[in-house]
């Protein structure tokens, strides 16, 4: 097995760049708009003054002081709410995504995960045999089953907000695809019918948040359910034509947790990879991102 710490190649995403981080907080740009938003990993100081920050910015994140996760944005400079960037890889993927601000921080994009799509698209195009059937659980707003639709595969897209799906489903059509299957579920219920049914997948995405919701109110914790949720996985997935793409961000996780987790449900694992994910800002200060596992069978 592979230890390996991933990130993008230097200039390798013209609609995106990571300008500084520090002081809790991250300065991007995502084509022609630069935000700054927090960031509990960036622990160090800012390489630039904070009046270059400014200077910067179109947009601030401001935190709630009793919810860390929640609060609101504060617009510097004119900007859209709603905007696009494109991804393009040396592979041949093309995807075209739809950004806003939300009142979570988030803009409906985690640049970090461009690795993962590349692995997904060069994955399912040297693919074994006929095109594989993919499931992407806790999906969000759809980048890796977009990048999946594009490579070829028979998709099914789960989230449990309609929102993000129908988010996603704007990703995929600007992107020129169709066809992807929509499902609005609890992750874990949904995997459970589907291991009862006998319905199987030749690959399984998962990028579960630490902690969620179901539809119905489901309450998800990272901790408590990621080991039932990948030994389920584990009856759903093909035995013999396969991969598995597993990415966790949680503070206290490391990629052994994501070794032993994967190792303890799964046999016959084959050309397996594990370690972080990161992104480095324009001063090579690197911001660790999350946690992955990965493997294929071929």
């Amino acid at each position: 097995m592979e230890e390996r710490i991933l990130s993008l190649s230097p200039g390798a995403w013209d609609d995106y760049e990571l300008i500084d981080t520090g002081g809790f907080e991250k300065l991007e740009r995502f084509g022609d708009f630069t935000l700054s938003r927090p960031e509990p990993q960036a622990i160090w100081d800012k390489s630039l003054p904070e009046s270059e920050w400014k200077r910067q910015a179109h947009a601030h994140f401001a935190k709630e002081k009793n919810n860390p996760e929640k609060g609101s944005w504060q617009q510097l400079k004119k900007m859209p709410h709603n905007w696009q960037i494109s991804y393009r890889n040396q592979s041949g993927l093309e995807l075209k995504l739809n950004l806003a601000q939300t009142s979570f921080k988030h803009i409906g994009l985690f640049p970090e995960q461009a690795v993962n799509w590349d692995y997904l698209y060069e994955s399912i195009q040297s693919f074994p045999g006929e095109k594989p059937k993919v499931l992407n659980l806790f999906a969000y707003t759809g980048a890796a089953s977009v990048a999946a639709k594009a490579a070829g595969a028979d998709v099914t897209h789960l989230d449990s907000v309609k929102q993000v799906v129908t988010w996603s489903r704007h990703n995929m059509e600007a992107s020129g695809l169709d066809g992807i299957r929509w499902i609005v579920d609890d992750a874990l219920k949904f995997i459970k019918r589907e291991a009862r049914r006998g319905n199987i997948y030749q690959g399984i995405i998962l990028d579960p948040p630490a902690y969620g919701r179901g539809p119905d109110g489901e309450k998800w914790i990272l901790e408590e359910q990621i080991n039932e949720m990948l030994k389920i996985c584990s009856e759903i997935l093909d035995p013999v034509n396969n991969f598995l793409l597993l990415n966790m961000y949680s503070l206290s996780f490391s990629s052994l947790i994501a070794v032993n987790l994967v190792q303890s449900n799964f046999k016959n694992i084959k050309n397996a990879e594990h370690g972080e994910l990161f992104l480095e800002d324009s001063f090579g200060k690197k911001l660790p991102l999350g946690v992955f596992y990965r493997f294929r069978s071929f």
